[in-house]
């Protein structure tokens, strides 16, 4: 199992595991920064349990599907193993992965402008740990999908109801144990993912099409879509979440805020011989790039007018000027997007995750931020 460990380990963290070194060293000054800002937000210990959770498993998904994570286990399908030893050793490097890269970074910030208690840090933790666990399980049983929505809506009931309990921990050890349990009657193959579900026929074209490719690439991988259908779901909810803020000061920072679509910004980036082609092949630059602006334009436009739309049920107020503001918005941040991946595209990436969760993509919304201070 060592020897498994250390196969994985090494590909996500480096050769000399520097990555788990280097992160949290990263967390430690993101921590110490904010918290001498005295920034302070109250957080309930449910919003915490369940926001960690829910991001834990996330990113854990997004490392499971992976292709890059895919060739990995294929070459480690290929040798003799033993079943158990392979599971576990895959499902704790890429569980350390989670928690140590990205998991910890999120708990860093809340603690830092938030009031704690070490119970609220050990929930957390274990909350954590659970969601690994968790995600792992239903992953291998990714043919019956619908137990494993059912098994997450129970999870995530059972949070609601328990939290402030002394219930909730024997909750969170007992739904860790059913999963270990089902991660011991796992086959290792339900663990490979070739990352070509969903991809359609290809026809042939007379001639090449950009969006063409933008839509197939979107049906191929479904959680870009998912994550595209919330930040739509989320332009229909800032409106509520707002409050009674004055539309001028609201409606441009709900511009900003929807910009950070970060899947459709990286197509270059996740792709890497697309691009070798996209830059390889004359007149690619414009030929590729104004197709995936307006792509890319279209998505933020009907986010931002789903967000309008709230914000005209809940408050009224829409005026033309952001109505022209809310098309500026869109058109800008997917112009700087684009120009962010032709010319600062993000290299030696180990895995998916590693790019939707790189701090590139803070760059545009903040840029729409100070323009939506201006605008204000």
């Amino acid at each position: 199992m060592n020897m498994m460990f250390r196969a994985f380990s090494k590909k996500l963290f480096g050769a000399g595991y520097e990555r788990l070194v280097r992160t949290p060293l990263v967390c430690l000054i993101l921590f110490w920064g904010l918290y001498l800002s005295e920034i302070k937000v109250q957080i309930a210990p449910f919003v915490l349990y369940f926001m960690t959770s829910t991001f834990t498993a996330g990113v854990m998904w997004q490392a499971l599907v992976s292709e890059a994570e895919a060739g990995s286990m294929q070459n480690m399908l290929m040798l003799p193993f033993r079943r158990l030893k392979l599971i576990f050793a895959y499902v704790a490097v890429l569980g350390a992965y989670t928690f140590f890269t990205k998991t910890a970074a999120l708990l860093a910030v809340v603690f830092a402008v938030s009031e704690w208690e070490l119970s609220e840090i050990l929930g957390s933790v274990f909350c954590a740990m659970n969601a690994v666990l968790m995600t792992a399980a239903v992953f291998s049983i990714k043919k019956y999908r619908y137990a494993g929505i059912c098994w997450a809506g129970v999870w995530a009931a059972g949070m609601l109801l328990l939290w402030d309990t002394p219930w909730f921990l024997l909750m969170i050890a007992g739904n860790a144990a059913a999963a270990l349990l089902r991660l011991c009657g796992a086959d290792g193959y339900s663990f490979y993912s070739d990352g070509k579900c969903g991809r359609q026929r290809r026809n042939s074209h007379n001639r090449y099409s950009v969006w063409r490719y933008l839509f197939r690439y979107l049906d191929a991988h479904k959680n870009y879509v998912v994550n595209i259908g919330m930040m739509w779901a989320v332009a229909c909810v800032l409106p509520l979440l707002f409050g009674n803020m004055e539309s001028v000061f609201a409606v441009p920072i709900g511009f900003a805020i929807l910009s950070m679509n970060t899947p459709v910004c990286i197509l270059l980036s996740c792709d890497p011989a697309l691009e070798e082609a996209v830059r390889f092949l004359p007149g690619q630059k414009r030929a590729f790039c104004a197709p995936y602006c307006l792509f890319i334009f279209a998505c933020n436009i009907i986010a931002e007018s789903l967000f309008l739309c709230g914000w005209q049920f809940r408050a009224g107020g829409i005026t033309v000027r952001l109505a022209v503001i809310a098309v500026f918005f869109a058109l800008l941040s997917a112009v700087c997007s684009v120009l962010l991946e032709w010319y600062c595209p993000i290299r030696d990436w180990k895995i998916e995750s590693d790019l939707w969760h790189h701090p590139r993509k803070y760059i545009v919304p903040v840029v729409m931020l100070m323009l939506a201070a201006i605008c204000i």
